[in-house]
């Protein structure tokens, strides 16, 4: 393991728990957390040497490297990225988005249904719902929370439209290494805290469910169901068809060929405090969540 501390930073939203959830503890890991947006530029300057960074991102900063392992994908509708409508999405005009993130943006231009909107740009920190537009895109916790309010409004989901598009899932963000760095020798670090987010998801379900007072149903079926952190042989052949789909509108290099470390053969979950808590399997919990039974209950 080298000498140096490696400085890694994930993002502060539910669905990057159950991946980086054993990072703080790593004792040659400085660990924190940053928008998407603030990730990326932590890459590009020098200031973070990995981070769950937009996919985009790979293919716009030359020399990087990434994880093929966990990551933060969806195999269709994923709840926390949404175009929210105050119109049919065939008439919207203008569309405000999310400081925070970079590939949602891209990925609405790539599959607009028609006519591509205006971009309005919202400053960081600033809320795209208070910007006068025609729709409006927002990413994360608060996305999750919006759409699962019972006064939310008609959405357009555009990790949806991409599977219908492409037939692969979508991946949101992963482990990105900016040049110069060597995954290789923290891939362990990085399968334990996988390993010990997985044990975890039922636990932080529950927890977000108790936070935002919605139903355990809803944040069960948004972790276990609608997010896919490990889509395996997959995760290449999704990269690179956003990078070539984004290339076609200009938003990206096409000839950056990023490397990868594999993250399989290293995993073990490391005796914790939360030792004495054994998850329900994950097939259980999605056969009960497509039931419309809570999560935990006797089958």
């Amino acid at each position: 393991m080298p000498n140096t501390k490696l400085r890694v930073a994930s993002v502060p939203y539910l669905v990057g728990r159950p991946l980086d959830a054993g990072l703080a503890r790593e004792p040659e890991i400085e660990f924190t957390r940053a928008v998407p947006a603030r990730l990326a530029r932590g890459l590009a300057d020098g200031s973070l040497d990995v981070a769950l960074v937009s996919s985009i991102e790979l293919f716009r900063l030359p020399g990087a490297s990434y994880l093929d392992g966990p990551c933060i994908a969806g195999e269709g509708r994923v709840s926390s990225v949404q175009v929210f409508l105050r119109r049919p999405v065939h008439e919207v005009r203008s569309l405000a988005v999310d400081p925070a993130s970079r590939t949602t943006v891209v990925l609405a231009q790539i599959v607009w249904p028609g006519r591509r909107p205006e971009l309005v740009k919202v400053p960081e920190d600033t809320d795209p719902r208070s910007v006068p537009a025609d729709a409006w895109l927002r990413i994360g916790d608060g996305a999750l929370r919006e759409h699962l309010a019972p006064s939310s409004p008609q959405v357009f989901n555009p990790s949806e439209a991409w599977r219908a598009r492409t037939g692969l899932p979508f991946v949101f963000a992963l482990w990105v290494a900016r040049a110069g760095i060597d995954l290789e020798p923290w891939a362990p670090a990085f399968a334990r805290s996988r390993a010990l987010g997985a044990a975890r998801m039922a636990k932080l379900a529950d927890e977000a469910a108790a936070a935002w007072r919605v139903s355990r149903i809803a944040t069960h079926r948004y972790l276990f169901e609608e997010c896919l952190f490990e889509p395996g042989e997959r995760l290449a052949p999704a990269l690179f068809a956003f990078r070539d789909a984004a290339a076609e509108l200009g938003l990206v290099r096409r000839d950056l060929h990023p490397s990868s470390v594999s993250s399989a053969g290293h995993a073990g979950l490391q005796p914790d405090s939360d030792a004495s808590f054994v998850p329900l399997p994950r097939e259980r919990e999605k056969q009960q969540i497509r039931a419309g039974l809570e999560p935990g209950a006797p089958s």
